[in-house]
């Protein structure tokens, strides 16, 4: 299980998911979003940054402003949390994580389909995309993910994610990896003690996964 932490709006908290073991470390490029950073100042955290990969967050933005910031921080990964179809992440420079708000209403194999590197699933309202803190129906989510094996290899869950919840989200999904930024933080802030304490909690649950493998 890879980990994706989420809403870094400082260079310590980035370099603390770095050297905790974090796959990506991701800045919020929605201006109405509380844990927006402007992309100069992410791109000044990005350049202090040697392993772990970037991914800027954007909904429903103009392709040409994604591609824009992703060349100005260096982005590694572009994630698509809106209402962006096919057509609009073939103009995407870089790989691209397209994320759904799980409800009734998704569509496996349409998401399957789309133009991404990965997919993300995730709880959100009609006025907050994504970043709710709130988790989705996971077993209901887990059953439709069942119909389309290969999408395991590419799937990202978010929503509700925190130490205490791994090692369900391993049982029920086996995804590619988590999205977490909530439960990382302290009045709002995102805590350097919750960073390492949740990056040691994956190791542990990757760890009991690979044993329970090899059993």
């Amino acid at each position: 299980m890879k980990a994706k932490l989420c809403g870094m709006k400082t260079l310590a908290a980035a370099r603390a998911a770095e050297e905790a073991g974090a796959t990506f470390v991701g800045f919020i490029f929605w201006p109405k979003s509380r844990r927006y950073i402007a992309p100069s100042d992410a791109a000044a955290i990005a350049r202090e940054l040697h392993r772990v990969q970037t991914v800027g967050v954007f909904v429903d933005e103009a392709p040409e402003r994604v591609n824009a910031i992703a060349r100005e921080v260096g982005l590694d990964v572009v994630q698509l949390h809106g209402h962006e179809d096919a057509a609009y992440a073939r103009q995407i420079e870089r790989p691209v994580i397209k994320a759904y708000r799980y409800s009734e209403a998704f569509d496996v194999r349409a998401a399957a389909a789309f133009p991404a590197k990965y997919i993300l699933l995730d709880s959100g309202t009609a006025k907050l995309p994504g970043g709710t803190g709130k988790q989705f129906a996971w077993r209901e989510a887990a059953q439709a993910v069942d119909a389309v094996p290969e999408l395991k290899s590419r799937l990202l869950i978010a929503g509700g994610v925190a130490e205490d919840s791994l090692a369900e989200i391993e049982h029920i999904f086996h995804p590619f990896g988590v999205d977490v930024s909530g439960s990382l933080e302290t009045d709002g802030e995102k805590s350097i003690t919750k960073i390492q304490s949740f990056m040691n909690a994956v190791a542990v649950v990757n760890k009991s996964h690979i044993e329970g493998a090899a059993s």
